[in-house]
């Protein structure tokens, strides 16, 4: 029921920085640079290198600064003209201490910028490897996208970058074309969105566009506008910000409309007072769409025109579900799997031989490295909880299948699958092997 995959930051920094040159294509003849991505999670991610180290970023277009934040010993990124800075974020705690570094030389396949700030955060508050299961360096949004118009495709997994002043948005009658408000940094559409299932009133709000949140929607409450929590609800953590825990209430809402496309039944959390304070830039922002939304389009972000195209995939009938287990599991490295080898005797035509109309096999066994993943906590009277789960157990198998097969994101997608299916779950617990089964539970 925990979702942890929410990066909007508030920045308390001093904003008289020398001015950057920005990003731009290496070579000037290209009309683009195609990109491939990972997408974990709902989120971006995508090869930097930083001062030419190959790292992994998260492309969040909610994020107006890159933010560093797992580097070891072993990473030499050669950090230039360093200071000390604080930042505030998302969460009821207070700023955190970083470093302020400049003039950083940031560059993706043909794209490159030479007068970069990256903020340093030497602490890692998020724990976002363990989260993802692959390793995360950090966060770039803004920096990189202000100068370019981006097409960004779930399906494929492909971003394209296209030089603003080269290329128009082409006319498309499927397509749902809107401006979009670029505010420190930040970008803003309008949209409508159905909060009564009794009456069928639509409300206007501002929305963030967040490519960094894996949720559908956010929405913060604000008795003006009659924006509340809908009666059927639970309260959960939302995720973990900068400045700590997030906390809300996440519910259901029959329709959001982002112009011609009407989405139905869109999940949605409404965030606490406190944090509601932080994540409000301007006055008027009523909450922040996600990934779990952007990832059912197409999407055309042109920055400096400021316009925004969406297409619909074949994910956009796709329902909408969250995590009903009550397990929040993260990546617990390696383990050393033993594994079955069987290899068939051929002869020297690449046919089989066969004795007494049998084939002869030889069977071997090697030692791979295959990942681990542990349960990290249990939600307080969720169906695991109730099964008899507890923080600390290693995960063997679910419904059968060893654990090493699935990655962090399928273990995710199978606590989301629907109401009411069943999971049989083997987990190791101190020097014992047991065995647990409880059925997944939707609360609205």
């Amino acid at each position: 029921m925990k979702n942890y995959f929410l990066f909007t930051f508030l920045l308390i920094l001093p904003f008289n920085l020398k001015a950057q040159e920005g990003f731009r294509f290496l070579n000037q003849s290209l009309n683009k640079v195609r990109v491939d991505f990972k997408l974990i999670n709902n989120l971006i991610v995508i090869p930097l290198k930083i001062n030419n180290k190959e790292l992994s970023f998260i492309l969040d277009t909610g994020s107006n600064k890159t933010i560093l934040f797992n580097i070891s010993e072993n990473d030499t990124i050669g950090l230039k003209n360093v200071e000390k800075v604080d930042l505030q974020g998302l969460g009821k705690g207070n700023t955190v201490e970083a470093l302020l570094s400049q003039n950083n030389t940031i560059s993706l396949q043909n794209i490159q910028s030479e007068n970069e700030t990256i903020y340093v955060i030497l602490e890692d508050y998020f724990d976002l490897s363990s989260k993802m299961g692959v390793t995360i360096h950090g966060i770039i949004g803004h920096n990189l996208l202000k100068d370019f118009a981006i097409k960004i495709n779930y399906i494929s997994k492909k971003i394209d970058f296209y030089q603003s002043k080269n290329v128009a948005f082409k006319k498309c009658k499927k397509c749902a074309t809107l401006p979009i408000k670029v505010i420190r940094g930040k970008p803003f559409i309008e949209a409508k969105v159905q909060l009564d299932t009794i009456n069928t009133v639509f409300t206007d709000v501002n929305l963030l566009l967040d490519s960094g949140g894996s949720d559908a929607l956010w929405l913060f409450e604000n008795s003006k506008e009659n924006i509340k929590t809908p009666l059927n609800f639970f309260n959960d953590i939302l995720g973990e910000g900068l400045s700590g825990t997030i906390y809300g209430n996440r519910s259901r809402i029959p329709a959001i409309q982002i112009e011609s496309f009407e989405i139905p039944n869109p999940t949605v959390s409404f965030l606490d007072s406190i944090t509601t304070v932080n994540a409000k830039i301007f006055k008027e922002r009523n909450g922040s769409v996600g990934a779990e939304i952007l990832k059912r389009f197409t999407v055309w972000i042109d920055y400096p025109n400021k316009v925004l195209m969406l297409k619909k995939n074949s994910n956009f009938s796709r329902l909408f579900n969250y995590n009903m287990s009550g397990l929040e599991v993260v990546y617990n490295g390696k383990q050393l799997v033993k594994e079955m080898e069987s290899k068939s005797y051929v002869d020297g035509y690449n046919q089989q031989l066969e004795s007494n109309n049998t084939v002869s096999f030889v069977t071997s066994f090697s030692y791979k490295f295959k990942p681990s993943y542990v349960i990290k906590s249990v939600v307080l009277n969720s169906p695991a909880f109730h099964a008899g789960l507890q923080k600390g157990d290693v995960i063997l198998s679910i419904n059968g299948i060893q654990i090493h097969e699935f990655s962090l994101g399928k273990i995710i997608e199978k606590f989301q699958e629907k109401d009411g299916k069943k999971i049989k779950l083997t987990v190791q617990r101190k020097d014992e092997k047991l065995k647990f089964e409880f059925f997944l539970k939707q609360k609205v």
